[in-house]
């Protein structure tokens, strides 16, 4: 199953306060989950100004309608099409 890493603007993103952080993820899990078992939230990472998240799902589609039906900003949705890291040099 593809994996796609989506860029979502929020200025401020890295001030938000643990609580809201916390109803957010609650939000999205509630979308994942009446969306079905094809799309999966793996992780996110919160900079500044913006959220990097990671999902496993069959298409493009899925990501933006999970954005859409959240309420979440998708300013860009790339499928990863490979991974590298230290390893790889070896």
């Amino acid at each position: 199953m593809p994996k796609y890493v989506i860029e979502r603007e929020i200025p401020g993103a890295g001030n938000i306060p643990p609580r809201e952080l916390q109803a957010i993820s609650q939000k999205s899990c509630g979308v994942l989950k009446g969306l079905g078992p094809q799309i999966q939230w793996v992780q996110s990472f919160v900079t500044d100004d913006k959220i990097y998240c990671i999902y496993i799902a069959p298409d493009r589609e899925t990501v933006l309608e999970h954005a859409r039906q959240g309420g979440f900003p998708a300013n860009s949705v790339a499928q990863v099409r490979s991974v590298i890291d230290p390893t790889t040099a070896e």
